[in-house]
């Protein structure tokens, strides 16, 4: 096997055939009836009568999220699944994850298909207009991913005119490739997805969320991050819910505040990069 194919091959597998099952998907998953009868304002109330919290996330986005390809169930993990566990915790309920596309993911919040959403997903005044949001962790920036043979040809946002600039659909990522001047920017289903187009030299380079994007090269020595900045580059997380819920913001923000004060988050960013890593080569 050539070792650029198996390459692609172990970040497919690291990724966990999520194309499909995880972010490549662009339909929601069949609104549970629970959440359905959850009126807003009374969220916390509905998730501990039901004795379960529904938590929408759209995989293939380690170290946040991945599916664990070795699990029976193919089971989501990584660090915003350990957040949601706690959260879970704290209302005394057991967790359900739904794994869908990301388009599909920020509609089923407020359709009130899930609870919560999470996995990189980032809170935007667009967003903030229909929606809650927790208050921020793990800052980062928006990087240009691209093929090692080009990274020194792309050293500004000059040289990115007439170029295609891929990035996974309604994200924030995407929003970033719209704004590059002269240049195309073209959604796709997942990251996976855009990495192997990247891959094929359909895309010139792919706009990744940098903690992302730094788990592909882990194991694709054929990619590189250039050195072009973006405007606006900055990135945070967040968690997302109705509106009209304040008793279980302030309880998720408190959570976020622990972990983020004992330093957790980066010590969950270590353990589940190097867990992807080695599930990657086996």
């Amino acid at each position: 096997m050539k070792k650029s194919v198996k390459a692609l091959l172990l970040g497919a597998a690291f990724i966990g055939a999520l194309a499909v099952s995880g972010c490549g998907g662009s339909s929601a998953p069949a609104r549970s009836d629970a959440a359905k009868s959850a009126p807003q304002g009374n969220l916390m109330e509905t998730i501990k009568k039901r004795g379960k919290l529904i938590v929408g996330t759209s995989s293939g986005y380690p170290p946040y999220v991945f599916v664990d390809s070795e699990s029976p169930d193919k089971n989501v993990i990584g660090l915003d699944m350990e957040m949601c566990k706690q959260i879970a915790d704290k209302l005394g309920v057991k967790m359900e994850v739904q794994d869908m596309g990301f388009s599909a993911l920020l509609s089923s919040v407020t359709a009130g298909k899930v609870d919560i959403a999470v996995g990189g997903v980032s809170p935007t005044p667009e967003r903030e207009k229909v929606m809650a949001f927790s208050d921020q962790y793990l800052p980062t920036e928006q990087k240009l991913l691209v093929l090692k043979k080009n990274q020194h040809v792309y050293k500004s946002m000059a040289d990115l005119k007439g170029k295609t600039i891929g990035a996974e659909k309604s994200t924030t990522q995407e929003a970033t490739a719209q704004k590059v001047e002269g240049a195309n920017a073209l959604g796709l289903s997942s990251v996976p997805d855009a990495i192997l187009q990247l891959k094929n030299e359909k895309l010139d380079g792919i706009v990744l969320e940098g903690v992302v994007a730094k788990q592909y090269l882990i194991f694709n020595d054929d990619l590189a991050l250039a050195d072009v900045q973006f405007q606006g580059a900055h990135k945070v997380s967040a968690v997302a819910l109705k509106k009209g819920n304040d008793d279980l913001v302030k309880m998720i923000n408190e959570i976020i505040k622990k972990d983020t004060e004992s330093g957790q988050f980066e010590k969950w960013v270590d353990e589940y990069s190097r867990i992807a890593v080695e599930k990657a080569k086996k």
